[in-house]
C-alpha cells in the first residue's frame, strides 16, 4: 500500500521552533525514507513563499553547527545527535593557539566522564576553531595533524588496546585517554558539501559507538542510508569512505581526496 502525505507549514523564519520542527520533518523523512516500497516525502516550506536559508555568518556558533546538520545533511546519525541534543561543542578559537590541545585533551576527559559505559545513545564531542580560516584543504589537513600529534603527546593514558597506533594500518583509529575515535575534520573550504562547515571543526566520535551498531545488526544499514543521502547530496559519495579494517582510516579524517600513496605525516606513541 502506497501512502502520500502533504504538509504544508507556514512560520517566519525568527518563529520560536523552528530548529525543533525542522528535525521533525527530517526525522519522518529518514523513517519513510527506510519504508518498502518507499513514501513521498514530506516537504517543508518555511516563509511565505522562500526556502529557509541557514545565514553563517550570523548567529549563535552552536545553532549555526545544529543548523549545518539539518540543512538536509547526509549523516543521519548527526541529525539524530541534533534531535536527541547528544552533541558536545567546545569552541577552542584557533587550532595552532599553544594551549589549544591541552584544553582538548582536558575537555575530552570531563566528556568521556561523562558517558555512561552501557549508554546506547550515539554521541559526539565537537572542537570548533571559529576565529580559525583555511585557504585550502591542504593548509587544513597540515593543521589537523599537527593538532594530533601534539594532542598524542600530551595524552598520560596507553593506546586503546582495541586498535592500532600504527596510521598505516587497516585498524587504525586515532586514541586518547585509552578511547579510541573516528576523528572527522570539517571546514568551509572542504571539497565535500557534507564536511563543508560553517567554521572549521574536529570531530571526534568514539570508536567503541560503531561497535554498538554493529553487535545491534544496524551498522549495514545506516551506513548505506548515509552514502545514498551523500550520492544524492552532492552527485557522488565520498570516494574515501570505507569500512575499518579495510584500509586506514587515517585517509579519511581530513576530507580531502588523497593520494594513492599518502601517508601520515605523524608516527604516534602507545605508550
Amino acid at each position: 500500500m502506497q501512502l502520500s502525505f502533504f504538509v504544508r507549514i507556514h512560520l517566519k523564519v525568527n518563529d520560536y521552533g523552528v530548529s525543533t520542527t525542522i528535525v521533525l520533518i527530517k526525522l519522518i523523512n529518514l523513517i519513510l525514507e527506510t519504508l518498502n516500497p518507499p513514501c513521498h516525502r514530506f516537504t517543508l516550506k518555511i516563509g511565505a513563499m522562500n526556502d529557509y536559508k541557514v545565514d553563517t555568518m550570523q548567529g549563535n556558533p552552536e545553532e549555526l553547527i545544529r543548523e549545518f546538520i539539518l540543512d538536509d545533511h547526509p549523516c543521519v546519525m548527526a541529525l539524530s545527535l541534533v534531535a536527541d541534543d547528544n552533541l558536545t561543542i567546545k569552541n577552542y578559537q584557533k587550532i595552532s593557539n599553544a594551549n589549544t590541545p591541552s584544553k582538548i585533551l582536558q575537555d575530552l576527559e570531563s566528556y568521556l566522564d561523562s558517558i555512561e559505559e552501557e549508554d546506547k545513545k550515539f554521541q559526539t564531542f565537537i572542537a570548533t576553531f571559529e576565529n580559525d580560516t583555511f585557504k585550502n584543504e591542504i593548509n587544513f589537513e597540515n593543521a589537523l595533524w599537527k593538532l594530533l600529534s601534539n594532542l598524542n603527546a600530551l595524552d598520560p593514558k596507553p593506546w586503546d588496546k582495541n586498535t592500532s597506533a600504527d596510521p598505516s594500518s587497516t585498524k587504525f583509529s586515532f586514541s586518547l585517554l585509552n578511547n579510541s575515535f573516528y576523528v572527522v575534520g570539517m571546514h568551509p573550504e572542504s571539497s565535500r558539501k557534507a564536511r563543508s562547515a560553517p567554521f572549521p571543526m574536529i570531530v571526534f566520535n568514539l570508536h567503541s559507538q560503531f561497535e554498538l551498531l554493529r553487535e545491534a545488526g544496524r551498522y549495514t544499514r545506516v551506513r548505506d542510508i548515509i552514502r545514498r543521502r551523500d550520492k544524492a547530496f552532492q552527485g557522488s559519495i565520498n570516494p574515501m569512505l570505507d569500512d575499518f579494517g579495510n584500509s586506514s582510516e587515517a585517509r579519511q579524517y581530513s576530507g580531502r581526496e588523497v593520494e594513492a600513496d599518502w601517508k601520515c605525516p605523524y608516527n604516534f606513541k602507545k605508550i
